[in-house]
């Protein structure tokens, strides 16, 4: 299991909505609106992980 760094959810990587590499890491998304935020803003995103999912499902 992963954590998606946007809203912290456990994310499965072989059934993942998405995935991103950034500095050679893998990201894996819970849903493609993660995935486009962390696209977005990479550095918003890592090494910070929110406590609860922000319920964009």
């Amino acid at each position: 299991m992963a954590k998606d760094p946007v809203c912290g959810m456990d994310v499965d990587e072989k059934t993942a909505a998405g995935k991103s590499e950034y500095n050679g890491q893998p990201y894996y998304f819970c849903s493609a609106g993660c995935k486009k935020s962390f696209d977005k803003e990479p550095e918003k995103y890592i090494g910070k992980r929110r406590e609860e999912h922000s319920g964009h499902h």
